[in-house]
């Protein structure tokens, strides 16, 4: 079993900055793809970012050259740095985790709320 906790959500004012920690722990595993999902009220869960084990990135279009992912293999963590924020980037911010390849788990989500 593989745990996610989500930290560093938060209300922040439009134009600014948030950074969002991912952290996996357990046993004997190995993080393959890790990724940012949101879920705004009454939408869809959508990808904004996924970084693989070998750093190569992708982003939804909508945080395109606001967002970005980056991960620290040694301590088990992704980061999300979210810069330029807008009111439509409020939503509850979930890591996701691809682990030894077939398993897939899911954080409990960490709130991000921009106002305008």
């Amino acid at each position: 079993q593989v745990q996610l906790v989500e930290s560093g959500g938060g209300s922040v004012q439009a134009g600014g900055s948030l950074r969002l920690t991912c952290a996996a722990s357990g046993s004997s595993f190995t993080l393959n793809t890790m990724s940012w999902y949101r879920q705004a009220p009454g939408s869809q869960r959508e990808l904004v970012a996924s970084i693989t084990n070998t750093g190569s990135t992708n982003y939804g279009d909508s945080v395109k050259g606001r967002f970005t992912i980056s991960r620290d293999g040694a301590k088990n963590t992704v980061y999300l740095q979210m810069n330029s924020l807008k009111p439509e980037d409020t939503a509850m911010y979930y890591c996701k985790a691809v682990v030894n390849w077939f398993h897939t788990y899911w954080g409990q989500g960490t709130q991000v709320t921009v106002s305008s």
